[in-house]
């Protein structure tokens, strides 16, 4: 099964911006309501878009840098970095749908 990795401040770098694929990153929180009710809709887009794009997860409590490069003011927050940058921000809870119109956007 495909899952989320977990990233940090030390290995961001490399695996999102240095990564072949497009990349989802989900900056959240354990506290955050929201990003446990969007957690397993990102559970199962990464198994579904398993090899084509990669996900990762950045809890912002526990890595305040990288949340200060991209000012990450909500979450959570969904950037998806092409190339090394970010083509696309979504803040919030959305439905799986809407997700995936962002991701297919990427694949483009």
């Amino acid at each position: 099964m495909n899952k989320p990795i977990a990233i940090d401040d030390s290995n961001f770098d490399q695996i999102v911006l240095q990564a072949k694929t497009p990349v989802v990153v989900d900056f959240w929180a354990t506290w955050c309501a929201p990003c446990r009710m969007v957690a397993p809709i990102i559970d199962e887009l990464a198994e579904e878009y398993s090899g084509r794009i990669s996900f990762a997860k950045v809890d912002v409590d526990q890595n305040s840098k990288i949340a200060t490069r991209y000012s990450i003011m909500s979450i959570p927050t969904l950037l998806i970095f092409k190339k090394g940058e970010p083509i696309s921000h979504t803040v919030g809870y959305k439905p799986k749908e809407e997700l995936k119109r962002s991701l297919d956007a990427a694949l483009e």
